[in-house]
């Protein structure tokens, strides 16, 4: 990334676990950025600092710690070139992967405007060609790639990643045009430079481009894309490459795969939640450690200035500056915990509500039906990849158009040959009278209580009922199942269920008994207009 070589110790010790141990990379990089006295050495920590919160989903904040790169940089001095072009590639990767497409072909032109390498002003011009391709504008992705292959040295690595991106290119431009070829000869180069990640690309676009005439090969090289993700240690490949077959493969392998990518999406999802949260720590030890030292040096130059001239004025100030100072690291260290105890519940509750019960109901569809509709599987994957990847951010609105088809549709789906579901007065009028706040979590509560039903009551007949009753709405579910005993534990997803009740001034009442099955009542006020 760099060929300084007289750069802070911090910064090196730090660079040299990039990707090792990104916990200890983290660590150094963050001390380097605080306390180097070099600014390149400051640029480069940052850079690589969101480089390691990237790879850990936390896409904001990656942006964040490139500007304070770009910050502490001088555009008029040639040696920060390289660090400059870097910065500016990495946000429009980021601006790429938010799909803010305009956002990203600005940034990599500043990041064309600054490389200075040869070899390096490739990728950010097949970067560009990557981004006009997503927005369907092949024309200029083509004619972008077709000046980047011109300059490249054939048979390399970097020769066949510009040839099947420009091939795969075309063929998205032309569905009649003739990829294979080029694709083929992109792959064979990779098999001969042992490029495993480039050879996992290969097989993705030729898995794309077989699917409709020759969905053997397509499947074919699914597999092979999956078992190569799996060597080099790739999820986000593994995940990608899981989508596919799912979508090829016959439908017990197709079950046996869903389950595999339900395992993989949420230990991936766990992981990088668990290291934003000590990346977070880490910052804060070193704010809290600059504190510190501010707190010595002040107290050094008021002993000082004590003896000097007035003792008992700067005692006053000593006892002032190290009470505020015990009230500032008790708050910061209670914010900090709070905000990181904070992330996890949410975290855990986003997981849970969003992955876990929208994956269970899914497998619940596909084990109750007797054809299996791919693409319907596929697209709903894809929607709840797609949810589990912005799983700490809070930015999508809730949908709440034709909610009582909505609820139908939920309830309905735990229905099977064994259990018979009932639904009474579930109208559109009754919905249209609820706020957007109250239909978010009655939604989530009564996919928990169905989650729960389908995994622990047995019951063969369920019924749920919703009546309007005195400014309230009613909700009254019923089952013959087993019943919940009077020392069954509630577990998160039950305790998450009460919180949501209290959120919309609700309650929720269990009426069980171990002979005659479980009965629950819900109540809540409209509160139209509160959302």
């Amino acid at each position: 990334m760099h060929k300084q070589t007289t750069l802070d110790p911090d910064f090196l010790k730090g660079e040299s676990f990039i990707f090792k141990n990104n916990d200890s990379a983290f660590y150094y990089l963050n001390r380097s950025a605080n306390n180097s006295k070099d600014k390149l050495s400051i640029a480069y920590s940052y850079s690589y600092l969101a480089m390691i919160q990237t790879d850990a989903g936390d896409n904001f904040l990656a942006q964040e710690s490139l500007l304070k790169s770009i910050k502490v940089l001088n555009e008029k001095n040639p040696k920060h070139f390289t660090c400059l072009a870097s910065n500016y590639n990495e946000l429009g990767l980021i601006s790429f992967n938010l799909k803010a497409y305009d956002e990203a072909l600005r940034y990599y032109a500043l990041a064309t405007r600054f490389s200075v390498d040869t070899l390096y002003k490739p990728m950010i011009l097949n970067n560009t060609a990557s981004v006009y391709r997503d927005k369907k504008e092949y024309a200029n992705s083509i004619e972008v790639l077709k000046a980047v292959l011109s300059t490249t040295k054939t048979n390399t690595s970097d020769y066949a990643r510009f040839l099947t991106n420009l091939a795969f290119t075309k063929w998205l431009q032309n569905n009649q045009y003739k990829a294979a070829p080029e694709l083929l000869m992109a792959l064979q180069i990779r098999i001969r430079e042992k490029d495993e990640r480039g050879q996992n690309s290969s097989f993705s676009h030729l898995s794309d481009y077989y699917a409709e005439s020759r969905p053997d090969s397509s499947l074919l090289y699914a597999g092979k894309m999956f078992a190569t993700a799996r060597k080099i240690n790739s999820p986000d490949d593994e995940l990608a490459a899981l989508q596919k077959l799912i979508r090829l493969s016959p439908p017990k392998a197709t079950r046996y795969y869903f389950e595999i990518h339900q395992l993989l999406n949420d230990s991936l999802q766990n992981a990088r939640s668990n290291a934003r949260n000590q990346y977070a720590m880490i910052q804060y030890e070193s704010e809290k450690n600059k504190t510190d030292n501010l707190m010595l040096q002040k107290d050094n130059a008021a002993k000082e200035y004590q003896i000097a001239l007035l003792s008992f004025a700067v005692l006053v100030v000593i006892i002032g500056s190290i009470f505020w100072y015990r009230k500032r690291k008790q708050r910061l260290e209670l914010e900090a915990r709070n905000s990181i105890r904070e992330n996890q519940l949410k975290t855990s509750k986003k997981v849970h509500d969003v992955v876990a019960n929208g994956l269970y109901r899914m497998m619940k569809e596909i084990e109750n039906r007797a054809e299996l509709n791919k693409e319907q599987v596929i697209d709903k994957i894809d929607h709840l990849y797609e949810k589990s990847r912005d799983i700490s951010y809070d930015n999508e609105p809730f949908q709440d158009q034709n909610f009582h088809e909505k609820m139908s549709q939920l309830l309905r789906s735990f229905a099977s040959e064994d259990t018979k579901v009932l639904i009474v007065g579930n109208t559109e009028a009754l919905w249209n009278k609820i706020s957007a706040k109250s239909k978010y979590e009655v939604e989530h509560i009564l996919q928990e209580l169905m989650v729960n039903m389908g995994k622990h009551s047995k019951a063969s007949n369920v019924v749920i009922k919703f009546e309007e009753v005195d400014q309230t709405v009613l909700i009254q579910y019923a089952d013959n199942g087993i019943g919940l005993s009077d020392e069954t534990q509630f577990k998160n997803g039950l305790i998450n269920t009460g919180n949501r009740i209290k959120n919309i001034n609700g309650e929720i009442t269990f009426d069980h008994n171990v002979n005659q099955g479980l009965k629950i009542r819900i109540v809540f006020p409209f509160l139209k207009g509160y959302n």
